[in-house]
């Protein structure tokens, strides 16, 4: 199962001097992609887990065209584990080299991958928030307390009224 989500950079998104965009602003893409196939697949979003690797491959600048996918590559039975890629697919006429690629539409420029990762991420079902196996755990273990205090408070109604009353 893959997912795919094509943005534009914005002078917003650009963090550095000339205009170029955090690498946490291309992880964040990795968030959006990762919930939305964990809401596919699972029905709820999980949590992140953990990084395996993240390789920053190229500048990302205001004004790029980003595509960020996330593929699932294994299937655990709390985790998912998923690749993701973040490619430049239209880059900023300011850079340059590029405008050629822009003015001549059949000179090939193809796209360039800016960052790599592979993250794990916790199901939801472990801890969602309404089906989730944490939940139904606290849920049986309150039900327990309190079918221990009502049979507490009938052994000791039941001593009481076995005890001889005073005259």
């Amino acid at each position: 199962m893959k997912v795919v989500v094509r943005l534009r950079m914005s002078s917003h998104d650009a963090h550095y001097a000339g205009e170029l965009v955090d690498g946490a602003r291309m992880l964040g893409l990795f968030g959006d992609v990762a919930t939305e196939l964990l809401i596919r697949l699972d029905g709820d979003e999980g949590l992140f887990r953990a990084y395996e690797s993240v390789e920053f491959l190229a500048p990302v600048y205001a004004g790029d065209y980003i595509e960020a996918s996330a593929e699932l590559i294994r299937v655990g039975v709390t985790s998912r584990q998923m690749r993701f890629v973040a490619k430049k697919v239209v880059a900023n006429l300011r850079k340059p080299g590029v405008a050629a690629s822009a003015l001549f539409p059949k000179l090939p420029a193809g796209a360039v991958i800016v960052l790599a990762a592979v993250f794990c991420f916790a199901v939801s079902f472990v801890f969602g928030a309404e089906r989730g196996l944490f939940k139904r755990w606290l849920e049986q273990r309150r039900v327990g307390q309190r079918v221990a205090r009502q049979h507490l408070l009938r052994a000791v109604y039941e001593w009481c009224e076995t005890r001889p009353h005073p005259a």
